[in-house]
């Protein structure tokens, strides 16, 4: 089994004195379904557990209910589970299918005999209805591919190992260069499988590239159809765009060019497009603003965006087998500049961030501005190459008073250096960015 740190989430939201039902979200294959089974399985007696894919008829159940008491007698009559007050746990999968179980959630909760986990994916569907649900009735969780800890959880680094490089992170002690090398080797291992638990699983019981790329692409298939099944007008549109994003990536500056779409493109034809892929979790979009400066969502330019997959892994199995070999070896000669960048937006989304850049005509561009919960502005740069030292943007912009910028990070592949405002951090630490 994966180490995954929603398990602890979820065991949270069971101790806690609210009573709610839970929602765990999140992109298809991300785990969800595992996690809830394998947290329903060591902490109740008894589980219910309801697809309402797989098995249709049970929308029945939720359809024109008055009670509480309809909707536990319907589920009684549907299961083989005994509903046992205190000990039972009913998992509802795939939920977007039932815009009714919005309002049986609320009976159910306060009828208070038995715990209620709901899941559900984005794809082409937005889950506003269940998110209106008040306070009080529903804990939202998402879920997404293994971040970088969870990877080394699979890897069997050891705790004492992520503790020495997250103390190295806290106090600028650079990294044992013994583990510094591994760890970068670890890293680009990550570039090559991504978070995707069953990519993760499938390398490692085989230590197999080809068939970790088999898995990744029935993922990116999987996807597409979900783009088919779900919109019903623009699914061409969307599937393209989504197919763009590694070429995109690979541009200088790595914005989205609408003209690469359409010569004629204009953002306003195609916000809903772009849209539909950062609701569904299957990209991740970093938005350009005027200033970076707090608060950045107020600078925000929406119709300017650098768009990644939501998964490294998804973003490497596009490339050609060769240069996957090249990421997996830590090859100089190549650019790692969309992989880096992909794997930082990623760790940096799963640890509670919204992601900004800047890129201003006098100063030039920083690769990514977040904003931690105190309301800091924090600029980072992704450094692929050996010219790690040449960032004339991010001097810029620390040069700036108005701005009220402390300190700027270059994330790389050299160890930890401190200079002025300046702190040089190896790629992996990035993985103790939080914001949570």
């Amino acid at each position: 089994m994966l180490k995954r740190k929603a398990l602890d989430a979820i065991s949270s939201w069971k101790d806690s004195p609210a009573q709610t039902a839970l929602l765990v979200t999140g992109a298809r294959q991300t785990g969800k379904t595992y996690i809830i089974r394998e947290f329903g399985r060591t902490h109740y007696r008894h589980v219910i557990e309801i697809n309402l894919i797989e098995s249709p008829d049970l929308l029945a159940v939720f359809e024109n209910t008055q009670s509480a008491r309809d909707i536990l007698m319907r589920l009684s009559l549907a299961t083989e589970q005994p509903l046992v007050s205190g000990e039972t746990l009913i998992f509802i999968d795939e939920v977007q299918e039932s815009p009714e179980i919005i309002t049986a959630i609320k009976f159910l909760v306060d009828e208070g005999n038995y715990d209620y986990i709901l899941s559900g994916s984005l794809l082409g569907v937005e889950l506003n209805d269940i998110r209106s649900v008040p306070v009080g009735y529903l804990s939202v969780l998402k879920m997404y591919p293994l971040d970088f800890e969870e990877f080394c959880w699979a890897s069997s680094v050891s705790e004492e190992m992520l503790g020495t490089l997250k103390e190295c992170f806290q106090t600028l002690k650079p990294v044992d260069d013994f583990i510094h090398a591994r760890m970068l080797d670890l890293f680009n291992r990550y570039l090559i499988i991504g978070g995707m638990p069953s990519a993760v699983s499938v390398f490692l019981a085989t230590n197999d590239i080809a068939k970790t790329r088999a898995v990744q692409d029935d993922i990116k298939r999987l996807y597409r159809q979900d783009i088919s099944k779900y919109t019903e007008q623009d699914k061409l549109t969307i599937k393209e765009i989504y197919d763009l994003i590694p070429s995109e990536l690979n541009n200088p500056n790595k914005r989205f060019v609408l003209k690469n779409l359409n010569e004629n493109a204009r953002f306003r034809s195609y916000k809903n497009d772009f849209s539909w892929l950062i609701e569904a979790d299957v990209a991740l979009a970093a938005y350009n603003v005027d200033e970076p400066c707090q608060p950045l969502l107020l600078s925000k330019q929406r119709n300017l965006f650098k768009l990644f997959y939501s998964d490294v892994g998804l973003l490497t199995s596009s490339f050609l087998r060769k240069a996957s070999l090249d990421v997996l070896s830590g090859n100089e000669n190549i650019n790692y500049g969309s992989t880096f960048e992909n794997a930082v937006a990623q760790e940096l989304w799963a640890h509670g961030f919204d992601l900004y850049y800047y890129n201003g005509k006098k100063q030039g561009e920083v690769d990514f501005l977040i904003e931690d919960k105190d309301g800091t502005v924090i600029p980072l740069e992704v450094k692929s190459g050996k010219a790690y030292t040449r960032h004339s943007a991010l001097n810029n912009i620390l040069q700036v008073k108005n701005y009220g910028l402390e300190r700027g990070y270059v994330l790389g592949q050299a160890n930890v250096v401190e200079q002025g405002k300046i702190i040089y951090l190896p790629i992996y630490l990035a993985a103790f960015f939080a914001n949570r």
